[in-house]
């Protein structure tokens, strides 16, 4: 489709439609909080560890949206994220300009022939891959939380309760 395009025509609709795919999911984020501000769930979205995550993300969410453009699945987990936890849009779009261009670089050039080079007509290094990622975020996600437990002002809390003092 886009083999007979000149290249800067490509990179510019490759840049395009990434940050427009972006942004719909920040926004799809952001609609699910506030969403999730009218439910049961209400409760938990005001919990410590959220709003640690929230200062977390407003402060350092920059690299985390350029970087996730240079991955496969994590992206839009991460976009969606970012929309959840209200990064500042003005924040979000600065990460979201330089992964855009980044992945637009990558994909309108060698991009999609690693990827067809790589995966072929066999999906399972692909999967593996999918696999192994997963695992690599339950494992850092625990951690974490342990983490998060024992240092202050989170240590004493029940995370996974109420948010509220054991003690």
């Amino acid at each position: 489709m886009f083999d007979n395009l000149p290249y800067p025509v490509v990179y510019v609709v490759f840049f395009l439609g990434v940050m427009v795919r972006a942004n719909a999911t920040y926004w799809l984020g952001r609609a699910a909080r506030r969403g999730g501000e009218n439910t049961r769930a209400a409760r938990r979205l005001q919990r410590p560890m959220v709003r640690r995550a929230e200062t977390l993300v407003a402060r350092f969410g920059i690299p985390a949206v350029a970087l996730s453009f240079l991955t496969v699945g994590v992206q839009t987990a991460i976009n969606f994220a970012a929309g959840v936890l209200r990064m500042p849009l003005w924040r979000y779009e600065i990460g979201v300009v330089i992964g855009a261009l980044a992945w637009a670089a990558i994909y309108s050039t060698i991009g999609f022939a690693v990827l067809g080079a790589w995966v072929g007509d066999n999906p399972w290094p692909a999967a593996l891959a999918l696999a192994g990622a997963v695992g690599v975020v339950v494992v850092a996600t625990r951690i974490a939380r342990r983490r998060m437990e024992r240092t202050l002002p989170y240590a004493g809390l029940d995370i996974e309760s109420s948010g509220r003092s054991d003690g």
